[in-house]
């Protein structure tokens, strides 16, 4: 039987957003287990990055080191690629993964919150990728984008976020087509992956339950395998989504 090919992650250099917590944690933590060096982006939450960093230290001495960016800011974006190639010297997986999420009703829809959701979610990783490109060029690397599975059907009152999770969707299959054959880019689409940490309710707890047929929710660790998997073995895919829902979106046009 026909061996599928992957690549050998040792050594190689990845730049997680949003990694000091939760998902971006996972998946900072899982591809440092398989060999690789991480760049901890982080805007806010220093002690959790640097806690990771130190973790991951003790593990494999000097293989991972946290930045600090404010990426909705002009500028941000390339001086933290900036930052990452001074320290490491090359960059071979970008993992957009930093996002803010809340809801904005119609009749209290602001700019702050347009430029916050839209900067985080889309402007953000376009202009990363677009300051990362000459490096992934060189290092044949990947470009994996954290999108939403309510990217594809609306979810009430997150007019901006949904808004600009599709157009994060469209983002990486445009990479996807303008990148190749170099760079792949692909994405993953959480659904319920653990609980927000604003106070859900019960109730609406079982609702989204209800609409999940693996019955339960996912964990970040379900995130950052289907992130090892398009980076590590889908050397034959590109411009592809994969949702990790639990199968929630079973059935919905996408």
């Amino acid at each position: 039987m026909m061996k599928s090919r992957t690549l050998n992650l040792d050594g190689k250099i990845a730049l997680i957003t949003g990694a000091a917590r939760r998902i971006g944690a996972a998946i900072a933590a899982t591809l440092h287990a398989e060999g690789m060096q991480v760049a901890i982006h982080y805007r806010g939450s220093e002690a959790d990055a640097e806690n990771l960093m130190n973790r991951l230290n003790e593990k494999r001495t000097n293989t991972a080191q946290v930045f600090q960016a404010d990426l909705i800011e002009p500028g941000g974006p390339d001086a933290l690629i900036d930052q990452v190639i001074g320290r490491f010297g090359s960059l071979d997986v970008l993992v957009n993964n930093a996002s803010t999420f809340y809801p904005t009703p119609l009749g209290q829809v602001d700019e702050a919150s347009w430029t916050d959701l839209m900067g985080s979610n889309l402007k953000a990783p376009l202009f990363l990728a677009q300051a990362a490109a000459p490096h992934l060029l060189r290092a044949r690397g990947n470009i994996v984008n954290i999108v939403d599975i309510h990217a594809y059907r609306p979810l009430k009152d997150h007019h901006i976020y949904g808004a600009a999770k599709a157009g994060l969707v469209m983002l990486t299959r445009s990479l996807a087509k303008d990148l190749a054959p170099d760079v792949r880019v692909n994405g993953v689409s959480p659904g319920a992956i653990a609980w927000p940490e604003d106070g859900m309710t019960d109730d609406v707890k079982r609702e989204i339950l209800n609409q999940v047929p693996l019955d339960r929710t996912g964990e970040p660790a379900d995130i950052a395998n289907a992130v090892l998997f398009l980076v590590r073995d889908a050397t034959y895919s590109t411009g592809q989504i994969i949702a990790i829902d639990g199968g929630r979106s079973v059935g919905w046009q996408g």
